[in-house]
């Protein structure tokens, strides 16, 4: 293929507010740490590099291989938890040629393939449904021993969300939810000491403000200070003076908003918009069931962790270690993210007919 079939093929629509994204991430993140910036934009040249490639790659001839994706990535997050690399008390990094790779984030695109293989080769029963996440189990469980509270939880909301766009019963999902909901304290009792203190904060900001609820009530302040027009980038004190923590990471929003004020925090939002909605788009478009289900996949993996980065920024959702896609400092997530991208873009090109079965 041609370098300029190649370039006629990326998804500018899907590109441009990614970009935007992009830009403002690496404009906060050289404000807070000029070594933070030359980092995310050597993971960015690779994460271009991927998504190029994955572009590329016809859908099914990934659709192929979706069986076997899910079995390797079972190996890989177990390989994590036993010759991983600890850090801060979680074994979630694979050395590798001396990168340092999260399987967690890294395994997210080809995770959705695997859900979008097995859906689309079998009917809307109980049974798939029941299946489904029966597979999710050894993954979420996985991710959680690792610890990764976060992930585990994003996995299964994105399956959850998968299986609602695919048409199944939505009895179903109220019996799931009740049986959940019953099953909190046997959950509750496999959850660490500093989950517990995390959730039970949110309910109650006020029961410890200089240690569990430090981060979120510091993030609520750093979005408060912010007020209408920003402080500025180089004038932020809650995250340059590092009262606020994980600024870079999981509380960027909070430090976005300190600098831009509610107007830079609404332009991220509306940004997010119009990728959200894009993918929406090619998900609509896709005569292929499995292209369909890909496409929700990935919906779900950046609006759910979107909304619940936000949500913890601004005191909504507890703490729970997410970061904001496309914008958080962190290599495997941008790679991650951008492997979704180029394969969303290979659906879009290459969507045909099938009469497997229809979605509603």
């Amino acid at each position: 293929m041609s370098r300029s079939s190649i370039f006629s093929s990326f998804d500018f629509q899907l590109l441009i507010p990614v970009f935007i994204l992009v830009l403002v991430s690496l404009t906060t993140l050289f404000s807070i740490q000029p070594e933070f910036f030359r980092n995310q934009l050597g993971y960015l040249v690779i994460s271009l590099v991927a998504y190029v490639l994955f572009s590329q790659v016809h859908y099914k001839v990934a659709q192929l291989y979706g069986y076997q994706i899910y079995v390797i990535s079972i190996v890989l997050l177990l390989l994590a938890i036993i010759i991983g690399i600890e850090s801060r008390g979680a074994t979630r990094w694979l050395d590798v040629f001396g990168i340092r790779i999260q399987f967690s984030e890294i395994l997210k695109p080809f995770l959705a393939i695997s859900l979008a293989t097995y859906l689309s080769h079998h009917e809307k029963s109980f049974r798939t449904f029941f299946m489904a996440f029966l597979f999710l189990s050894p993954i979420a469980f996985i991710i959680f021993k690792q610890p990764d509270l976060g992930s585990a939880l994003i996995y299964a909301l994105v399956v959850a969300f998968t299986l609602m766009v695919a048409g199944f019963s939505l009895w179903w999902f109220v019996g799931g939810s009740l049986v959940s909901l019953g099953l909190i304290p046997v959950f509750w009792k496999f959850l660490h000491g500093y989950q517990k203190d995390r959730v039970l904060a949110f309910f109650n900001p006020a029961i410890d403000p200089l240690g569990t609820s430090y981060n979120a009530l510091q993030s609520i302040i750093a979005v408060g200070s912010g007020m209408f027009l920003g402080k500025g980038m180089s004038e932020r004190t809650q995250s340059a003076l590092s009262f606020l923590p994980e600024h870079h990471t999981d509380f960027i929003f909070a430090t976005i908003s300190e600098g831009l004020g509610f107007v830079g925090s609404l332009g991220i939002i509306v940004v997010f918009g119009f990728l959200l909605y894009r993918i929406y788009a090619i998900s609509a478009e896709a005569d292929d069931v499995f292209c369909k289900l890909y496409a929700s996949a990935v919906f779900g993996f950046i609006f759910i962790q979107f909304f619940i980065n936000v949500g913890m920024n601004i005191g909504i959702v507890p703490v729970v270690g997410i970061t904001l896609p496309f914008v958080s400092y962190g290599g495997s997530s941008l790679l991650s993210n951008f492997i979704m991208l180029g394969f969303i873009t290979s659906v879009r090109n290459f969507s045909k007919k099938t009469d497997v079965f229809q979605i509603r």
